[in-house]
């Protein structure tokens, strides 16, 4: 399944992009400044969007063939390491900013994946997240409770109904700072709610070591 959805990704989402999604994607990513990390960087759809206040660009991708096609497009722009979200292998504090794009809704385990970005954030640099989430009207939540187990077969794992806002703002080490509630263009209804914002970190209890780097 990865290596076919890896070879559809950038097709599927041409008409979203076309449509708005590319325009939301370059002001969210536009904001990151300093050393930045990408998590879950699929096929480098962000890459033409970093400014030139980015320092240092590393791009996170834990998918085999996803990983490949980034490597393909973002040639000598940016470091690419293989892993996921909940085992990142940078030391804390390495960064300024984290972005993530429409990741969150695949992660294994997102309290543990936002842990680590928390961790590897230095105090006061930012989290900058497009994603999209469980629908606020109740009835539209449940359409995607039924079609969750579909989208997450055919689709690489992806979780519609997941309520990612709730779980950022509940997550240790970060702080929300700005939300806007948008919608996705061009995407099946139970896809279309979108959240599209910025967290900082604080000093607070994130972890202090990563499993990956315990390995290392």
């Amino acid at each position: 399944m990865g290596r076919a959805v890896a070879a559809l990704y950038d097709r599927l989402l041409a008409r979203p992009q076309r449509a708005g999604l590319a325009e939301k994607r370059a002001r969210l990513v536009g904001r990151a400044t300093g050393a930045t990390l990408e998590v879950g960087a699929g096929t480098g759809l962000n890459l033409g969007h970093y400014g030139a206040g980015v320092t240092e660009l590393v791009l996170a991708e834990p998918g085999e063939h996803m990983a490949t096609r980034l490597r393909r497009r973002a040639g000598a722009r940016a470091e690419i390491v293989a892993a996921g979200a909940e085992a990142l292998p940078f030391a804390d504090g390495r960064f300024d900013t984290v972005v993530v794009t429409l990741v969150l809704c695949t992660v294994g385990d997102p309290v543990a994946g936002l842990g680590e970005i928390a961790r590897v954030l230095r105090p006061g640099g930012r989290l900058l997240f497009l994603e999209h989430v469980r629908a606020e009207d109740s009835r539209a939540a449940r359409a995607q409770d039924r079609i969750a187990p579909l989208q997450r077969f055919f689709a690489d794992g992806c979780r519609p109904n997941r309520d990612t806002l709730a779980t950022i703002a509940r997550a240790p080490g970060l702080e929300l700072d700005d939300v806007a509630h948008e919608r996705l263009p061009k995407v099946p209804t139970w896809v279309r709610p979108l959240i599209v914002g910025s967290a900082l970190r604080t000093p607070g209890a994130a972890s202090t070591s990563s499993p990956a780097l315990s390995r290392a």
